[in-house]
């Protein structure tokens, strides 16, 4: 784990790629919080990467959501998507959950352009399989912020098993 004030005393390449990864494949985002340094609280840091995320550009915040893996896939994720979905069993489907999530998977990202994005940590599949469920009934609109909504709270945990308190 890193402090704060080793993450505080960082250079800017230094800073981008020990928390580049916080926001998944977009380390534009920890590029630009680098500048509000020092940080006195993770809480103060994790404000101003997500400050940095509502005000990028709706194409930023689209390719940022687009970076994330389909829940569930057996494709090759980043290491912390992986440790992420494993706590929530993601890991461990059976063929016909499986095949459920591929099907329910595919369905959300047609309709929304990118994939079904849920902070796993602390649940369990059957509460991912309810709310992927419960947000296919969103709209484009409303489920774009709940995307991002999300996305800020996986950067959250990311952090905390980051970055000592």
């Amino acid at each position: 784990m890193m402090t704060l004030a080793e993450i505080n005393a960082m250079t800017r390449d230094q800073f981008v790629a020990a928390l580049g990864w916080i926001f998944e494949d977009s380390p534009w985002v920890a590029e630009r919080s680098w500048a509000h340094r020092p940080f006195a609280t993770r809480e103060a840091l994790h404000q101003s990467m997500t400050g940095e995320l509502d005000k990028a550009a709706t194409a930023d915040q689209l390719a940022l959501l687009r970076a994330h893996p389909d829940l569930g896939t057996r494709a090759k994720v980043s290491a912390a998507s992986a440790g992420e979905q494993s706590g929530a069993g993601m890991d461990r489907l059976s063929a016909e959950e499986f095949e459920t999530f591929e099907w329910l998977n595919a369905g959300y990202r047609e309709k929304f352009g990118f994939p079904f994005l849920y902070a796993v940590k602390g649940s369990t599949k059957h509460d991912i399989f309810v709310a992927l469920g419960v947000r296919m009934d969103s709209s484009p609109e409303v489920e774009f912020r709940q995307a991002l909504s999300e996305v800020c709270r996986i950067a959250w945990f990311r952090l905390q098993d980051t970055i000592a308190q």
